[in-house]
């Protein structure tokens, strides 16, 4: 299960500031600081039979690493998003434009899926494109992956901008990543991100 807090950042002057936060400089794991450019897409048939379910489906290419992904049973409280998922490597570049349910074969939500979908050709709902600046640290009781994604969500009906905090929880308790999620969202008067960034385009879709 994927458990993270999400946070909308105001301005590019405040991620940098949390890029460079004292305390967290002083919990950092060490060689664990990067910067990754991720591009995405997100694919259902043409009678949302994913969405109907609760299932977003895919595609997500990190350099030259291609990564098939399974979210499903999605819950959020304010800035905490819990929700079940499954991710699967590839090798084939073509996956990008031209995916399949069939990599996740060997799991139950994945023969789930292959039976729901029934065949049916893929379209692409959205894409996304951004650069995120991460790093792990340690609370003492948890490793917590903190980070700051800017980039743009892109539709037929439009785009919007990316800006936010991500903090995942890697290990441990949840309430020490609700003490560091409370912590920096005082300090930079930062505002719960209730959406993800899937949701997001949706709305620009006028799907959900």
């Amino acid at each position: 299960m994927e458990i993270e807090l999400k946070y909308s950042v105001p301005t590019k002057k405040v991620m940098e500031e949390i890029e460079e936060d004292a305390y967290l400089f002083s919990i950092e794991e060490e060689h664990t600081r990067e910067k990754r450019a991720f591009k995405a897409s997100y694919f259902d048939t043409e009678d949302h039979d994913l969405l109907k379910n609760d299932i977003a489906f895919r595609i997500r290419m990190e350099g030259d690493k291609l990564q098939a992904t399974l979210k499903w049973k999605g819950r959020v409280e304010g800035a905490l998003h819990k929700r079940e998922e499954i991710n699967v490597p590839l090798k084939d570049d073509k996956a990008y434009i031209m995916p399949s349910v069939n990599v996740f074969c060997e799991s139950e939500i994945g023969k789930e899926v292959i039976k729901l979908v029934n065949k049916k050709p893929f379209i692409c709902l959205m894409e996304m494109g951004f650069l995120r600046t991460s790093f792990k640290v340690d609370t003492g009781k948890s490793i917590i992956e903190v980070s700051l994604d800017q980039g743009e969500i892109l539709t037929d009906k439009g785009n919007t901008f990316i800006q936010e905090l991500e903090l995942e929880l890697f290990s441990g308790e949840t309430e020490e990543l609700m003490k560091l999620g409370e912590r920096l969202m005082t300090t930079y008067d930062l505002l719960p991100g209730s959406e993800s960034k899937f949701l997001r385009g949706l709305k620009l879709l006028n799907i959900r």
